[in-house]
């Protein structure tokens, strides 16, 4: 979907490209975007599903206070990027500005920083192995730094198309230990119970040897009875009716 979208987009950015064929696209891509909100029940506008930008699958992250915290950010595009900017704001109830600036000049450069709001923020992303990291680390935290931070990304290749992702840092005096007293005990009990059924398997098993090994037994005495009755009845097949040698 990626690349079909990122090469009609192409095509639609291309001034010489034929008004029919710019309306024959921009009507798929209606149709797309219409698709997309059916099966979601979202709106997303066709355009910026080739410039995406993603803060990993938490919304809320913890941190100490006095202690330090990596805020992370990635980004894809289905066209590359050139002289790409990025940007790191913050906002609290009460507080908006921008920590950082920077540009990434393409695939094959490093983040540079242009702009730093704070000397306790640095840029720990990279472009390497395709990461689009644009990550930042934040070191001694305070309590003033819980609110929101938002990752911008804007690629000017993409007719300046712009996308951000949004985390929430809670700065707290400790981290709660999670209580796992419940979790033990459901295990144990899981744990008790399929050890039970494992030894009643073994049990019945070794029952039903035993038995099998005693009806064999039986077995073979019964054999070894009826073969002894019939050699003193002087049954057919008996030692009494085997004649003895003629004497020369």
């Amino acid at each position: 979907m990626c690349l079909r979208v990122g090469l009609v987009h192409a095509v639609l950015l291309t001034p010489s490209a034929p008004a029919k064929l710019q309306w024959m696209l921009r009507l798929w891509l209606r149709q797309v975007s219409t698709e997309l909100e059916g099966r979601n029940g979202l709106f997303l506008v066709p355009v910026s599903l080739s410039l995406e930008v993603s803060v990993g699958k938490a919304t809320t992250i913890y941190a100490v206070n006095g202690t330090e915290i990596l805020l992370p950010c990635t980004f894809t595009s289905c066209f590359g990027f050139q002289n790409l900017r990025f940007w790191w704001s913050y906002n609290s109830s009460d507080t908006f500005k921008i920590l950082i600036d920077g540009i990434v000049k393409n695939e094959k450069s490093d983040p540079k920083v242009k702009l730093k709001d704070d000397d306790r923020i640095t840029l720990e992303g990279s472009v390497k192995e395709k990461m689009n990291n644009i990550s930042i680390l934040l070191r001694n935290l305070e309590f003033s730094d819980t609110g929101k931070y938002t990752c911008h990304v804007k690629n000017p290749k993409e007719n300046y198309l712009q996308h951000q992702a949004t985390i929430f840092l809670q700065v707290v005096d400790k981290l709660e230990e999670v209580d796992n007293t419940v979790t033990l005990i459901i295990l144990a009990v899981v744990g008790g119970v399929i050890g039970v059924l494992v030894f009643i398997l073994l049990v019945k098993k070794f029952i039903a040897f035993i038995i099998k090994k005693t009806q064999e037994k039986k077995k073979e005495c019964l054999v070894s009875s009826s073969g002894n009755d019939n050699t003193e009845n002087g049954l057919p097949g008996s030692k009494a009716e085997e004649k003895a040698p003629k004497k020369v």
